[in-house]
């Protein structure tokens, strides 16, 4: 899932063939759901090319994380994607990662004095 944060902390590339063919952006967050440490290793963006997938790419990219969240003494990596990516799903389970929690956000336009709307 795209990640929201407008400067991460840390951007792993991977390079295949001397062309890019997956990145990582991380964070860090006092929380995240299913977490408890209270300095969270974030992994905001994953994404590997689909020619990429299932050779390793993706692990490797987590694994990096992994190491990088060590090194800012981040006991925990969390990580999202939207409940109908099956896909992106699947990936963070293989990984190791376990599923602890669905949500479903909303929002609601409040109107503003002299009724304007944000």
């Amino acid at each position: 899932m795209a990640g929201s944060v407008p400067h991460p902390l840390a951007v792993l590339i991977a390079i295949r063939d001397a062309a890019p063919v997956g990145f990582a952006e991380l964070n860090i967050r006092p929380y995240a759901e299913g977490c408890h440490s209270g300095r969270v290793a974030y992994l905001e963006a994953w994404y590997v090319e689909p020619t990429a997938r299932r050779t390793a790419v993706g692990r490797a990219l987590i694994e990096a994380a992994e190491a990088w969240a060590g090194a800012q003494s981040c006991p925990e990596l969390a990580s999202d994607t939207f409940v109908e990516n099956g896909l992106g799903t699947a990936a963070h389970l293989a990984l190791g990662f376990e599923e602890v929690e669905i949500i479903r956000c909303f929002r609601k336009t409040v109107r503003m004095p002299g009724g304007s709307e944000t």
